[in-house]
């Protein structure tokens, strides 16, 4: 089997062995580890991304460097390095801790024994393992083409050369022209059937206000806790698993808070670096983030990089738009935290905050209470009942 007919990742369900995959980060002397995370955290997180998707992390390389070399990500000599190191620990597959060009990607293609794919393709394919609704499906879809669509140009250059002259056209460039018309033709096909589920959200979205149910939607960093909390909350039965991007489809759910009932919405977790395609196909879900009454930011508290993560989510938060919307910072697994008097500081920071435990219970009362004082009350639940069906929407009837 060539490596190009492998699959990205194998199933670890499967009777296939997991691809032995090499992690290649960069550290940069001229500027901090990419995306606020230091290089050595960057690598660390790339493991745990490897790992959802079904890989083997068996070999990391962190290269210090002033900047990428424009052609291949490395210098030659480390690249002759990574080379015999394919060879000597049978590496299938190099991951890349950064976005490469199109350059860039075909040299390492030529150059080493084994598949490469970068930061990006990595998410995106975790991304379309684990879409479940047609609307996910759809959104990721539609993020992988658009991806893709400008590192066809790539091949056409070396292909058009088969049959090269004046006034003639190479058959490697007629397919390339030929698939990049069929992604287009499939782009625009998505982004129609996309806009037809925003406009039903939309539909969804104005039952709520007409029955006054003020809308909590938990964002967050990937693996912070958040379906756990939904569940805690409303046994909402949403899956939870410490894995990275656990829930991709926004989910909803009715919660009692007190007196106020309002209506709590799981959303996908933010990640560094989150491919910009991916952020722009799933901008129609990220809007129940825009059009909430209320943002509740859940954080993990235990994790050694919080602080950068809760950047990150700011920085996501602020490319949708939802910079200036109200906020409560939650910060998850307490009873997880080995230096609550540090944490302290940081809780200072991000007022108004709250610290709980979604697995324990530990802190949701005040959770609960800080989120009533915030929301504008609600219809008395004699008057909403009749419109119960609001909660119901696409594929389970729960994502609104």
């Amino acid at each position: 089997m060539t490596k190009t007919e492998k699959k990205i990742l194998y199933d670890t369900g499967g009777d296939q062995t997991p691809e032995r995959a090499l992690l290649l980060g960069l550290s940069l002397s001229r500027r901090g580890g990419a995306g606020g995370l230091s290089p050595d955290a960057s690598l660390n997180e790339l493991a745990d991304l490897t790992e959802t998707a079904g890989g083997q992390p068996v070999e990391r390389l962190l290269v210090k460097r002033e900047r990428p070399d424009p052609a291949h990500y490395v210098g030659k000599g480390k690249l002759a390095e990574i080379s015999t190191l394919v060879e000597e620990k049978e590496i299938d597959l190099l991951i890349v801790d950064d976005e490469l060009s199109v350059r860039q990607q075909q040299q390492l293609d030529q150059q080493l024994d084994c598949r490469v794919i970068d930061r990006a393709t990595l998410i995106l394919q975790i991304f379309a393992d684990r879409a479940s609704t047609r609307e996910g499906k759809l959104q990721i879809e539609l993020a992988q083409l658009s991806y893709a669509l400008p590192r066809l140009s790539g091949k056409g250059k070396s292909l058009s050369r088969l049959g090269g002259g004046i006034g003639t056209r190479g058959p490697g460039e007629s397919q390339l022209e030929k698939d990049r018309r069929h992604i287009r033709r499939r782009i625009d096909s998505l982004k129609e059937q996309i806009e037809r589920i925003r406009r039903q959200r939309e539909v969804n979205r104005s039952r709520r206000e007409k029955n006054q149910l003020p809308v909590i939607a938990l964002v967050g960093y990937t693996n912070a806790g958040k379906s756990t909390l939904l569940n805690r909350l409303t046994a909402a039965g949403a899956l939870a698993e410490d894995k990275l991007f656990a829930t991709l489809d926004p989910l909803t759910r009715r919660c009692r808070l007190g007196e106020t009932e309002a209506l709590m919405t799981d959303t996908v977790g933010f990640i560094q670096r989150l491919p910009h395609a991916l952020i722009t196909a799933f901008r129609a879900t990220l809007e129940e983030a825009a059009y909430a009454n209320i943002l509740l930011h859940v954080a993990d508290a235990a994790h050694p990089d919080l602080a950068e993560q809760i950047k990150t989510v700011h920085k996501v938060l602020a490319e949708i738009g939802c910079q200036e919307k109200p906020m409560l910072h939650a910060f998850n697994k307490a009873d997880l935290v080995e230096d609550p008097i540090g944490l302290q500081g940081l809780l200072a920071d991000y007022q108004p905050a709250v610290l709980f435990s979604a697995k324990t219970g530990e802190g949701i009362p005040e959770l609960l209470r800080l989120l009533a004082a915030r929301l504008p009350p609600s219809r008395p639940e004699e008057e909403t009942a009749a419109n119960a069906s609001v909660n119901t929407g696409d594929n389970a009837g729960e994502n609104i």
